[in-house]
């Protein structure tokens, strides 16, 4: 197989020494050989026994499994990717059910917060405003020559977390980690990035312990000109990356993924790749209740960039299943802290316009005040589907839940929102105001539900199902850009893997273990939709395929021989 081969042959390396264990991608530890450790004058510098990764990987793990805050467990694997990546790979890839929680959501999220605290070894790319003249010199000053995914956030809307500064580098670390432990992306094409753009965290600025740029955000039009002074500078040094935006304020998201995704290669994981997920989600779950997404009636909590980029992905399923563009939108309502969105709503954001309820088609609802609430929108709309991306905690009550199955024998039911200190309800009590029946997915893991001697396990619809696949598929095909064909494609694809559309029964998501086959089945899908829309080369598709398995990368050691040897 051409993967095993790949691994056989010897890597020429022109480094040797402690610069060598200081190289967290190079870096084997007690794993070099005699030959390595003679040529590459390591003797001395590491213990006399050879161990094999497996061995170190079980004294990691006995250390891992030795520390009981979930913080600490993340600190400490933070320090082990620092200094030996393949071995956390290796630890991780066969710990991932384990570990995807305490490396990502909902973990991170105090990692973020604590950032500065805890902070030991730079990783990845600090662009501040006081530097906006010299970001062509900050690319220049990575040493990884063929970045090919960059995740970059400015910190302003970590998780339901808010303002975290710096300490959003959190999230692309984190991110990255999962296109590699769960699609195969190598570490060395990989760069996180957090723009510096100040902070309106008051806390962060008076702690002595922070490490960003002390002063109120940047605003306006400087805000613009930073940004697009940090893509062209992208599209400088690798034009042909993969560019993620992360964790941007509403106000932001939005705009920046509208200005830049005809211009670079580039998506907003947050707007879309939540938005394909639950799609896939969807797809599955209406069918595992025996129809189609065009039969769901949607109703969502939450109408920011991310709500609305779920709402308009469902639309655009809803037409691809034959629905006209106006009865697709009359079957989705939003709701927001003011009540459900409306044509006579003032002051809407332009994402939120195309998705109001016209006031002329409401006369006949019962509705308790001039704001139309949850409850009042459920009680009239009867939506069959339930979805939250609020960030605030408790707001799908009992009675809202009990009202939407009285007309709906299986409510769909998804929580969205991250942290799971901020979700809207969690699986146990939807399940039992529900006696069993709902489909319920959530944004953070929860264990399964016991509940009237059965088990009911809770489908993580968390977007390391959909974007790894994406990156692997875009790396495999060369694609120029990330259409909207290629996301509806990932959820399609994932809805495909789904046990219990697939089956009858299991969960609405497959398990983790199974996420190398989810992400080259994503990626497959992603590569055709890109060469149909022609941003990707045409290969045929035993080739393509080939391409998925030479990009895929696992954490094997390879050998090494010095460069002038």
């Amino acid at each position: 197989m051409e993967t095993d081969n790949k691994y056989a042959r010897p890597v020429y390396i022109p480094y040797s020494g402690t610069v060598l264990l200081e190289m967290s991608l190079l870096n084997k530890g007690s794993a070099f050989s005699e030959e390595e450790r003679t040529h590459l004058n390591l003797h001395g510098l590491v213990p006399q026994t050879i161990e094999t990764i497996e061995e170190q990987a079980e004294r990691v793990y006995s250390q891992y499994r030795l520390l009981k805050a979930d913080i600490d467990k993340h600190v400490y694997l933070r320090n082990l990717q620092d200094t030996n990546e393949t071995l956390f790979y290796h630890l991780v890839v066969n710990h991932l059910t384990e570990m995807m929680p305490i490396i990502y959501t909902p973990v991170v999220g105090e990692a973020c917060e604590h950032f500065s605290e805890t902070y030991r070894a730079s990783r990845g790319l600090f662009i501040s405003y006081p530097n906006k003249d010299r970001i062509d010199e900050m690319l220049r000053n990575v040493t990884k020559q063929k970045v090919k995914v960059i995740v970059v956030t400015d910190g302003e809307r970590i998780l339901g977390l808010g303002d975290q500064g710096i300490g959003g580098m959190g999230i692309p670390i984190g991110k990255l980690s999962l296109y590699t432990a769960c699609g195969g992306v190598s570490p060395a094409y990989t760069l996180p990035v957090v723009l510096d753009v100040g902070t309106n965290n008051q806390a962060l600025i008076n702690d002595p312990l922070y490490m960003g740029w002390r002063q109120p955000r940047v605003t306006g039009q400087e805000y613009e000109d930073f940004v697009d002074a940090f893509v062209q500078a992208v599209k400088r040094r690798w034009p042909d990356v993969l560019l993620q935006f992360e964790d941007f304020a509403q106000k932001n998201a939005s705009p920046i993924l509208k200005r830049y995704r005809d211009e670079i290669c580039s998506f907003n994981d947050d707007i879309q790749g939540t938005a394909a997920v639950t799609v896939g989600c969807l797809i599955a779950a209406s069918r595992a209740n025996g129809g189609r997404l065009r039969d769901q009636r949607v109703a969502f909590l939450g109408a920011g960039s991310a709500g609305c980029g779920i709402a308009e992905q469902i639309i655009a399923e809803m037409k691809q299943e034959g629905l006209s563009d106006e009865q697709a939108r009359k079957q989705v309502f939003m709701v927001d802290r003011f009540g459900l969105l409306t044509d006579k709503m003032p002051n809407l954001l332009e994402f939120q316009s195309p998705l109001v309820q016209k006031m002329e088609t409401l006369s006949a609802w019962d509705i308790t005040n001039e704001e139309i609430s949850l409850l009042d929108t459920v009680r009239n709309a009867k939506p069959t589907i339930l979805i939250g991306v609020s960030a605030q905690p408790g707001l799908f009550t009992e009675e809202v839940i009990r009202t939407m199955q009285s007309h709906c024998e299986h409510p769909i039911v998804m929580p969205l929102s991250n942290p799971t200190s901020r979700v809207e309800a969690t699986p146990a009590d939807i399940l039992r105001w529900t006696d069993g029946k709902a489909l319920v997915a959530t944004g953070s893991p929860f264990m399964p539900v016991h509940m009237n001697d059965q088990i009911y396990p809770v489908a993580q619809c968390n977007n390391s199902y959909i974007f790894p696949g994406i990156g692997l598929g875009v790396l495999a095909c060369g694609a120029r850009r990330v259409t909207d064909s290629m996301l509806m494609a990932a959820s399609s694809a994932l809805a495909d893997c789904s046990p219990l559309a697939q089956n009858g029964k299991g969960a609405l998501l497959p398990e983790l273990s199974q996420i190398e086959k989810v992400s080259r089945t994503i990626a497959f899908a992603v590569a055709k939709a890109a060469q149909a829309d022609d941003v990707a080369m045409k290969v045929s598709d035993e080739e393509l395929l080939v391409l998925i398995d030479k990009n895929y990368w696992y954490p094997k050691y390879r050998s090494y021989k010095h460069a002038s040897s």
